[in-house]
């Protein structure tokens, strides 16, 4: 078993996205070629692979933080608004997107709700299995 922490994030990622990619459970859903991630972006999103994408950082995510909520993810996923002359100004990513990826990690077994002091999402054993066998 390989440390996920060894590999560079972005190469991890990548090789994540592929094998999510033979997961039946997780699929875009037609909309999701429609929408922005954030409401500090201009245009929807190019890269077809997106989707499979961010379902692998959300998971590596989890998997760094143990458990992490919408709230959260939002956070981290966010950036600065053009707000023309004014100053720029953060703002959170779209919560729709991250809590139907949320849900498809659940359907497939790899995630699960957590009730705790920091309530949100936890990798079950099947999860830390499937992330930490990718070579």
């Amino acid at each position: 078993m390989i440390n996920i922490f060894e590999m560079n994030a972005q190469e991890y990622n990548e090789k994540l996205a592929e094998a999510l990619k033979k997961v039946s459970e997780i699929q875009a859903p037609e909309w999701a070629e429609y929408v922005k991630s954030s409401p500090s972006k201009e245009r929807p999103i190019d890269d077809p692979d997106f989707w499979y994408k961010r379902t692998a950082s959300i998971l590596r995510q989890i998997y760094k933080n143990n458990s992490v909520g919408v709230n959260r993810l939002r956070t981290k996923y966010g950036s600065k608004k053009n707000r023309g002359m004014k100053p720029e100004k953060f703002k959170k990513a779209g919560g729709k997107i991250i809590r139907t990826i949320l849900q498809q990690t659940d359907k497939a077994g790899f995630t699960e709700i957590f009730k705790g002091k920091h309530a949100g999402r936890k990798l079950t054993q099947k999860g830390k299995e499937f992330l930490e066998g990718i070579k």
